[in-house]
């Protein structure tokens, strides 16, 4: 008799699959955005930095003078009871959070909103950061860490400086066991196991006695046969 297999039990979406969101400390995005912020500024202070379970950078709580606070993702450089300005006027200094058509060329932001008042989608991940290449009357080009020029309203909001945390992934995990803790807390499946190596009745790539190689998954394919290369562009060694 076989069993389900990793795709079709990750479809089914059960508790192992399921990512531990009531661990995380909230909902890291920028305020609602205002009127006040569009034509002056709002001054809010660091009150603390945070580690989210599972995210590679620090999250700051910032507390506003007149009331309300959130959370941000910190950049490198911001320290706990230092002054954030949010707006318009702000200085383009590190930690400060400003429409892009204000941020001068060449400045380096991270935490970028791709529509104004979406709290920030763009360059959140540790040690990134995208570069402000020039500016248009309805359109802010900013190259991103790929290297992708992207086009972005100029009213979409961005913090200074890059994120903080860089040069996580220089060290190593050094014991399986360090990778189990951050699997578990991104439901990661871990560990995997290749589908070559299980018994037939296990994985259609099961079964090593005649190995006849298998086939590219098809795009439409139900779980349990979208194995391996899924609809992929080319496969097999580049010649030439």
């Amino acid at each position: 008799m076989g069993k389900r297999l990793l795709v079709q039990r990750r479809g089914r979406g059960g508790s192992v699959f399921r990512a531990p969101s009531w661990k995380r400390v909230g909902e890291v995005k920028y305020l609602s955005l205002s009127k006040e912020e569009l034509e002056g500024k709002l001054t809010g202070k660091v009150q603390a930095l945070l580690h989210d379970p599972g995210r590679g950078a620090p999250v700051a709580l910032i507390r506003l003078e007149g009331g309300g606070k959130f959370l941000m993702v910190a950049p490198e450089g911001l320290t706990v009871g230092q002054e954030v300005e949010i707006g318009a006027l702000a200085d383009p200094k590190i930690g400060n959070i400003m429409p892009l058509k204000f941020i001068p060329e060449g400045t380096s932001v991270c935490n970028i909103e791709v529509n104004p008042g979406d709290g920030g989608k763009l360059v959140r991940s540790s040690g990134g950061y995208a570069t402000v290449v020039s500016h248009a009357p309805d359109k802010t080009i900013v190259q991103l860490p790929s290297g992708e020029l992207k086009r972005i309203n100029p009213l979409c909001r961005a913090t200074i400086g890059a994120v903080a945390g860089g040069g996580r992934i220089e060290k190593p995990f050094l014991k399986a066991g360090a990778k189990y803790h951050l699997a578990k807390v991104k439901a990661w499946k871990y560990p995997t196991v290749r589908g070559k190596a299980m018994s037939p009745y296990a994985h259609p790539h099961g079964g090593g006695s005649h190995p006849t190689g298998s086939t590219p998954a098809g795009r439409k394919a139900p779980p349990g046969a979208k194995v391996g290369h899924i609809a992929p562009r080319r496969t097999g060694r580049r010649k030439g």
